[in-house]
């Protein structure tokens, strides 16, 4: 398995790359917020040499709006990843089944040569989740021995831990597959 974080503002812009091959950079939440050090973590992820991949937290209402807000802010290479965090808001509120679907499709229809998943934690999954649309691939938050969500859906990064950062895994046989699969 391949290892690797998610960071947002709250972490460093020198985040420690050792041992990983991939790292998700927060991009966008709604359509107002983009991460202050967006830039300086990606130039930190590209320099490490690891498969970069962005995120947007998604808000209800005008999902078409956050997602052209989201692709407008998050830089675009080729083999980068794009990622809907769907999750309860600090509001306490969440984004509808068809907003996640919809946010998903129209952030593909806009960059088609990337790959574009879901992120979301274990309850969501298995409570909220009516569609199971993950996208091109499920990204799942639960808190357990890394590699083993529990799930029965196929996934293909599992977020294990988050101290003192998010920690991740991949499933991919090694770092080349990994690149050729965000590469399509």
């Amino acid at each position: 398995m391949l290892h690797g974080i998610d960071v947002s503002a709250y972490q460093s812009s020198a985040f420690d790359t050792s041992g990983l091959s991939f790292v998700f950079v927060k991009a966008t939440e709604g359509r107002s917020y983009v991460n202050s050090r967006l830039s300086a973590q990606t130039k930190h992820g590209r320099e490490a040499g690891l498969v970069v991949g962005f995120y947007h937290f998604l808000w209800p209402g005008d999902v078409d709006a956050q997602a052209e807000y989201f692709v407008a802010h998050a830089p675009e290479k080729a083999g980068d990843l794009l990622a809907v965090d769907w999750e309860p808001t600090g509001e306490g509120t969440h984004a509808s089944n068809a907003d996640k679907d919809r946010f998903i499709r129209k952030v593909k229809a806009l960059r088609p040569h990337h790959r574009v998943l879901l992120y979301t934690n274990r309850d969501f999954w298995l409570h909220v989740d009516t569609t199971s649309y993950a996208g091109d691939g499920l990204w799942i938050a639960d808190y357990v021995s890394a590699g083993h969500p529990r799930i029965k859906a196929a996934w293909r990064f599992h977020q294990y831990a988050d101290e003192p950062h998010d920690k991740n895994v991949a499933a991919f046989a090694d770092a080349a597959a990994l690149r050729r699969w965000a590469a399509h």
